[in-house]
């Protein structure tokens, strides 16, 4: 199955992360934020490059991710580094919640959006990680593709 690409608007994206964990599993979630959240993100005020997901009482919570307050709600801001509730649905999450426990897995953040409906989603990515040889093989791979293209560019 090709991934889905959405055509909305890229708030934040955590590059480093599928270069620290193997990426199986990939899967979208909604967010529960408060208006001054919303406000923020719609200015690209966000990043999720340490956070990750985490099991509170079954359900879960993107922990750690920082969204910038908003300097124009004065009174009714919020706490940039809340925990803020993951929307999935139950089978979903329990899938994911059993592959976490069992399996020893982390479920990371990817990209931080707005979807065609003006609605903020979470890619988030089931990934057990890399050790330093499998980062260095990574990096080797890259490199070599890198210049296979240049060499065909050059030839053809």
């Amino acid at each position: 199955m090709a991934p889905k690409r959405d055509s909305g608007k890229l708030v934040a994206e955590n590059r480093k992360a599928r270069y620290s964990y193997e990426i199986g599993d990939t899967i979208e979630a909604g967010l529960v934020l408060t208006g001054s959240e919303v406000k923020s993100l719609r200015t690209g005020k966000a990043t999720i490059a340490e956070s990750y997901a985490s099991n509170e009482n079954g359900e879960l919570y993107l922990i750690n991710a920082n969204i910038a307050e908003y300097p124009g709600a004065a009174r009714e801001g919020h706490a940039p580094k809340r925990p803020r509730k993951l929307l999935l649905h139950a089978r979903e999450a329990a899938r994911f919640l059993g592959a976490i426990q069992r399996e020893g897995m982390a479920l990371v953040p990817l990209r931080l959006y707005f979807n065609d409906r003006g609605i903020a989603k979470i890619q988030l990515g089931l990934g057990k990680g890399k050790k330093l040889h499998d980062k260095r093989e990574t990096e080797k791979k890259r490199d070599w593709d890198r210049q296979k293209g240049r060499l065909m560019r050059d030839k053809g």
